[in-house]
């Protein structure tokens, strides 16, 4: 053997030994002499705790899917037990993340082309908890030391990382966000095998980029101080990482008796891209969902609406929430439209337009403080749970519920309504009701207020402001051509008459409930009639007791036609007083006066008839009505007879009342008002 033979063998045989040599330390190392290192280089690049505090070890075994030489070259199958990552500064708990057990296997050949490839990792029962104390501190946000000081110009490592697959059999995330008071516990479990998204959503195509279901997932605690329960399912764990591939979500959530059920996707969540969802809500009343959303509605019969959802996060205004598209009923209306929800500074804002093509007034009658509409008792059972309601007094007519004006400025709005066909009961015609309503830092306004009654209109402007303490409201309401026979179509007698109303209400108020409002109230009210109709018979179709007693005294059981009928009357710290309150009949001149309190809801009227004629001796017996609104007394009144002319002499000095009323005629109704005359000849 030559010297140049002797040396390559000798260069081989030492070679091949320091192989062998590795080899065996590799596999004879003890690999928990590396944890201190391993655990404080982590815990420094995270900035914050990390720890094997288990076993640590490497087992080499042949590849699984590699053919020719490659299946020879064996990888490590690293483990780790008790492993703990820590929270964050700030957060006092230890705990982010403990996992029993992970195991992870590295092709080594990949490292010649600096790429740390792991074609899987396996979690034992992980455990996560995920913590947010405010808005700028959660523990999901890590700050890594090796970012820290990176310019534009820092050169990028020459390493790449590769994940193809995380496993685990079962998992629990933890959830304690004070932002939203939730403390929820999501139990996590594979499906067996990977459902695609065109099964659950029924998408068919259009689903092809969207990932499969991977995961199902349980959850019960409490969400804004409300128990919560729920089902659903996720993607796989990679897909969290994918920006182009939508990563599905399904999920079944009940608080109480409120539904939240939604199937979509989330674009790049790690990121907060962004989600597209089909959204159903169900409950008692919306009201309830401000628990669950933070979105402030008013309370309202059971409703059930689905829509598509498309929200934008991290945008310089706050988050962006559409629910576009969407139906849905409230008792027994139907709601239909689009809304958008904006986070940021200084309050969220609800934006939008709704539409309703069947509207129950009674429906919205929890908007005024009046329990009405369809299951209102579950309502009202709502509103009790919450501690929220306000019992109604038994000898009370006005609403009593209060205005929740300590939420109002918890969010804006801009929100614009038409309801197309109104039902009140089976007889009050409305039509074409619309609003725009604006809310800003506690400022409600209706404005306007619109909707067409009786062949008329109805056009207002309300406005509340919840920001004071108490609540200060005023309307301003024009009634304007409403015909008498169409007001009551079921009263058989009005429909001989071709009379009409017009008539203008102004007034404010304060206090946080309807009644408290009115009985406060300072303003005017102005009503004109002309050609009517009056009866016994129509008092007691119409249930009006009273008025049933007055036109028997006043009229007898005949017919009365009404020529005129003008009211003119001032609201002053809540007791409206007549300037004017008066009927010129066929028969009679009719003069209204004293007073009605609509914070004690008590009358004072006295009723003084004149006879045209001399056929009916009672009509100049003066009559009265007391007592409260709920059950009003009516009789003669004791003393003298009037004086024959006193009731017209009476009405021929209130020239100013009487000018006032005349602005009612409509000029289009020329001389056919007869009220038009009758005032005229009050002014002259």
């Amino acid at each position: 053997m030559s010297k140049t033979s002797k040396a390559i063998a000798i260069i081989s045989g030492t070679l091949l030994l320091l192989i062998v040599l590795v080899i065996v330390v590799i596999a004879t190392f003890d690999w928990n002499r590396l944890k201190p290192t391993i655990n404080q280089k982590v815990s420094t690049e995270l900035n914050r705790q990390f720890a094997i505090r288990g076993d640590l070890g490497v087992v080499w075994a042949r590849p699984e899917g590699e053919t020719g030489w490659r299946s020879w070259v064996p990888w490590p199958r690293i483990h780790a037990e008790d492993v703990l990552l820590g929270n964050p500064p700030g957060i006092d708990e230890i705990t982010m993340v403990h996992l029993p057990r992970v195991e992870a296997t590295i092709a080594p050949l990949s490292l010649l082309s600096k790429t740390v490839y792991l074609p899987w990792i396996k979690l034992v029962k992980p455990d996560a908890r995920l913590i947010r104390r405010s808005e700028k501190l959660n523990n999901w946000t890590f700050s890594l030391a090796g970012e820290q000081g990176k310019t534009a110009e820092t050169t990028p490592s020459a390493w790449s990382f590769r994940l193809d697959n995380i496993l685990f059999d079962t998992g629990r995330i933890t959830v304690d966000d004070r932002v939203t008071r939730a403390a929820v516990a999501i139990d996590v479990n594979p499906l067996g095998k990977p459902l695609p998204f065109s099964e659950v959503t029924g998408s068919g195509e259009k689903s092809a980029k969207v990932g499969d279901y991977v995961f199902g997932l349980s959850a019960k605690g409490r969400y804004n101080g409300q128990a919560l329960t729920g089902t659903g399912k996720i993607g796989g764990m990679l897909a969290l990482r994918s920006e182009g591939t939508p990563f599905p979500l399904q999920a079944d959530f009940r608080s109480g008796n409120t539904r939240v059920a939604l199937t979509g996707t989330l674009n790049d969540p790690l990121n907060m891209g962004g989600a597209d969802l089909q959204l159903t809500f169900s409950g008692d009343s919306l009201g309830e969902l401000y628990d669950l959303t933070g979105v402030l509605l008013p309370d309202t019969p059971p409703f059930k609406t689905d829509g598509r959802l498309v929200a934008t996060f991290n945008e310089k205004q706050g988050s962006r929430f559409a629910y576009r598209n969407f139906n849905g009923r409230i008792g027994d209306s139907d709601i239909h439209g689009s809304l958008t929800y904006t986070t940021g500074k200084p309050r969220p804002k609800l934006e939008g337009d709704l539409e309703s093509r069947q509207l129950r007034l009674a429906d919205l009658g929890p908007l005024i403080g009046v329990d009405s509409g369809k299951d209102a008792e579950k309502t009202k059972q709502a509103e009790a749970r919450k501690g929220e309601k306000t019992a109604q007094p038994a000898d009370k007519v006005l609403p009593y519920d209060r205005f929740e004006t300590d939420k109002w400025n918890v969010m804006d709005a801009d929100v614009r309504f038409k309801g197309r066909h109104i039902e009140h009961g089976s007889t009050l015609p409305i039509s074409d009701l619309s609003t725009h309503l604006t809310l800003k830092n506690g400022d409600l306004r209706l404005n306007p207020l619109k909707f067409g009654l009786a062949g008329g209109s109805i056009s207002s402007t309300i406005h509340l402001e919840g920001d004071k303490k108490p609540m200060q409201g005023s309307a301003d309401i024009q009634a304007r051509r409403l015909k008498l026979k169409e007001l009551m179509p079921n009263v058989e007698l009005m429909q001989k008459t071709l009379g009409e109303m017009n008539g203008d209400a102004r007034i404010r108020g304060t206090g946080n409930s309807v009644a408290a409002l009115l009985g406060s109230g300072n303003g005017n009210l102005k009503l004109l009639m002309n050609d009517g109709l009056i009866s016994r018979n129509l008092m007691e179709i119409l249930g009006l007791n009273v008025g049933n007693y007055l036109v028997g005294e006043l009229f007898g059981d005949d017919e009365v036609q009404v020529n005129c009928a003008a009211a003119n009357l001032d609201i002053v710290n809540g007791v409206a007083r007549p300037q004017i309150f008066a009927f010129d009949t066929e028969n009679a001149v009719i003069n209204v006066t004293g007073n009605a309190s609509f914070a004690s809801e008590r009358l004072d009227l006295t009723i003084d008839p004149e006879s045209k004629g001399i056929r009916i001796i009672t009509l100049r017996s003066p009559l009265y009505v007391r007592g409260t609104f709920k059950n009003p007394d009516a009789g003669v009144k004791a003393g003298p007879l009037l004086a024959r002319g006193a009731v017209a002499a009476a009405l021929a000095t209130l020239v100013t009342p009487a000018a006032a009323l005349l602005a009612l005629v409509s000029p289009s109704e020329g001389e056919a008002n007869q009220c038009r005359t009758i005032l005229s000849q009050m002014k002259r």
